[in-house]
């Protein structure tokens, strides 16, 4: 893909859902960072650079874990990339320092907020202002309707179709991060991130065998894996992850040095690796969802 594809000459989607041949298990996986393409009302600041703006991005996530459907798997990716809308941010995340009248609906200072990283980013990881502009409200308004809602709905109708056909629902919800958080990412700036981190919510989005088995698995095969911290886990696994009923949501963070070259967007040589022990983890981890 060119950086002309990137910013905007072909018209974006709300999402990508890659189905199975044949009938989907008990286990889903969504993406919802890993686009590369840029709508063309993004309207970000002309003075930055695409390869700065592009560190946003959760780059090759979706290729990671494209055999996903060959195991019955659905994959859902999002059409829109992060620094555009964050699909895993509330609806309340509202950064009304970004806008240039008052936002008319329910809002909600958060920490993500105060960093300028809600809902809509006004910065990137590292302290630039994404826009030399104010947003509209009416525009905000537009992209959570035509890109956050059916993405919500499309996660919802997944997590449906499983529970219809299997009585239950596993879900993995999967990110990437930097080997070393930056200076407006997170609230442990400069940390040196593990290999892997799982977050549940502190239990409160899967069962414990669940959050468990992915835990164990990944460091059966060698990895260092930290549970909840720094990255617990945010909006997706608290709407699609309600154990009482039989949903079961759970974040992957992986650290992008085992995959990526950083600066420069580009596989690295344990690109293919990687790949290979994330098809053994889903294999394991749908077998764990049928027999659940």
């Amino acid at each position: 893909m060119t950086d002309t594809d990137r910013s905007g000459s072909l018209p974006n989607q709300p999402y990508v859902l890659h189905l199975p041949e044949g009938e989907s298990g008990a286990l889903f996986l969504d993406s919802p960072h890993s686009c590369t393409q840029y709508p063309a009302d993004f309207g970000y600041d002309a003075a930055l650079p695409l390869p700065l703006l592009r560190q946003a991005e959760d780059t090759f996530v979706d290729e990671l874990y494209a055999g996903a459907p060959a195991r019955g798997i659905p994959l859902l990716c999002a059409g829109f990339p992060r620094s555009y809308l964050d699909a895993n941010r509330g609806l309340e995340e509202i950064d009304e320092k970004l806008l240039d009248a008052p936002w008319p609906d329910a809002k909600q200072e958060t920490s993500k907020t105060r960093l300028g990283k809600g809902l809509v980013w006004r910065v990137l990881d590292t302290g630039e202002a994404l826009y030399a502009r104010k947003l509209s409200v009416a525009e905000v308004q537009a992209r959570i309707r035509e890109y956050y809602v059916p993405y919500y709905a499309q996660l919802q109708q997944l997590s449906d179709r499983a529970v219809a056909r299997h009585g239950h629902v596993f879900h993995i919800n999967c990110h990437s991060m930097p080997s070393q958080a930056a200076q407006y990412a997170t609230e442990h700036p400069g940390i040196a991130h593990p290999d892997f981190v799982v977050g549940d919510r502190d239990g409160t989005t899967c069962d414990k065998r669940f959050t468990d088995r992915v835990e164990g698995l990944l460091k059966d095969m060698g990895y260092d894996v930290w549970r909840n911290h720094p990255y617990k886990g945010v909006e997706i696994v608290r709407v699609v992850g309600r154990p009482q009923e039989n949903r079961h949501s759970l974040q992957l963070e992986v650290n992008r040095k085992l995959y990526m070259d950083e600066a420069g967007l580009a596989h690295n040589a344990g690109f293919v690796t990687l790949r290979r022990n994330l098809e053994a983890l889903m294999d394991e981890l749908s077998r764990f969802a049928q027999a659940a």
